[in-house]
């Protein structure tokens, strides 16, 4: 396995890698001013700055349904004082195959302004074509980010070369900034094999993944391969404890905004060794994530109504095709904020 950067560098050369030494102008995109928003986590471990809870940001309209810098920063300033680890930005939760490369970057652009290097930041960066991807993960290290996501090409169902390929020249265009696989087979349509991570850690850049497979068994398997200094973060909501129990080293989620106490309060149980407070929290967590889904609306849409019910932020709504709330789903977001309430006021205080 190559670990070296340089060696790295000159074997792909070898191969004739599109992606690395006379690479697009994108690829030399230097690292502005902004990345000053680093140092204050420049200190940590290589892994310790993911470790934890790290939200996934959902995307911030204004009431014409535009991309909102004001809702962005007011959202960042809200999850840093929650105490979070770090944020998760245009990814899923962010409704990102739904925006504009110019929308993704105008708010990725307010989270790190408004974040300045208090949180961890991991911006998603992969589009339906290599090339946009490549420039949003340039921007992405002007502004500092601690890591570039990106899920596989979706639509066609590529062979592990392409999709290699496809991720090694989206890292190239970010060549100082770690790189995080976002395995989520059930809605890419493409599953993060073992010869394919194997084949993805020669990337020196590349430092763990996003696992939202259904299967626990995956973080194990990626954990393993990776080794001490990778990480592997759960995706499913649900099942937080039992990624944690076979080794992950935290978590990024789609419910974790709304309720990021319960989830802190399941990490920290958790590694204090409190397994049975842990298991009933996530009981809990689980029961709200199953209202969440059982409204006419949009999870997102629900998240972001009970958001503003209980915390008083204006995040909007969806944008379709995904579907807003009814009037009929009212009375069950008053549950929600209730069972919210409840489970924070019962393990969080």
């Amino acid at each position: 396995m190559v670990r070296n950067r340089q060696e790295f560098f000159k074997s792909c050369r070898r191969l004739g890698h599109k992606g690395f030494g006379a690479a697009a102008a994108v690829e030399e995109a230097p690292a502005k001013s902004c990345r000053q928003n680093r140092k204050g986590r420049d200190s940590m471990s290589k892994i310790e700055k993911y470790q934890g809870i790290i939200p996934a940001f959902y995307a911030c309209y204004d009431e014409e349904g535009r991309t909102s810098v004001k809702r962005s920063k007011e959202l960042t300033r809200h999850m840093v004082k929650k105490g979070v680890r770090g944020l998760y930005v245009c990814g899923s939760s962010g409704e990102c195959i739904y925006l504009s490369k110019e929308e993704r970057k105008q708010t990725l652009e307010a989270v790190m302004e408004e974040a300045a290097g208090k949180v961890t930041v991991i911006a998603h960066v992969a589009c339906n074509n290599t090339e946009d991807s490549r420039e949003l993960a340039a921007h992405a290290q002007s502004l500092g980010v601690d890591a570039i996501a990106a899920i596989p090409p979706i639509y066609f169902h590529l062979p592990e070369h392409a999709i290699a390929e496809y991720w090694n020249d989206i890292s190239a265009a970010a060549p100082d900034t770690d790189f995080i696989i976002y395995n989520i087979p059930q809605l890419a349509g493409i599953r993060l094999t073992l010869p394919l991570y194997k084949k993805m850690l020669e990337n020196p850049r590349v430092i763990g993944v996003k696992n939202s497979s259904e299967a626990t068994q995956d973080i194990q398997m990626f954990k393993d391969a990776g080794g001490e200094d990778h990480i592997v973060l759960n995706g499913p909501d649900e099942q937080l404890v039992s990624g944690l129990a076979i080794g992950a080293d935290g978590g990024i989620g789609g419910t974790y905004g709304v309720m990021p106490e319960i989830y802190m309060e399941i990490f920290r149980a958790f590694r204090e060794g409190d397994v049975a407070r842990a298991q009933a929290i996530q009981n809990e967590a689980c029961r709200i994530i199953y209202a969440l889904c059982g409204c006419h609306g949009n999870m997102y849409a629900v998240i972001k109504e009970v958001m503003e019910q209980r915390e008083g932020i204006k995040l909007g709504s969806v944008r379709k095709p995904l579907a807003a709330l009814v009037q009929e789903d009212m009375p069950k977001i008053r549950e929600i904020v209730r069972m919210v309430d409840e489970t924070v006021g019962r393990y969080c205080n």
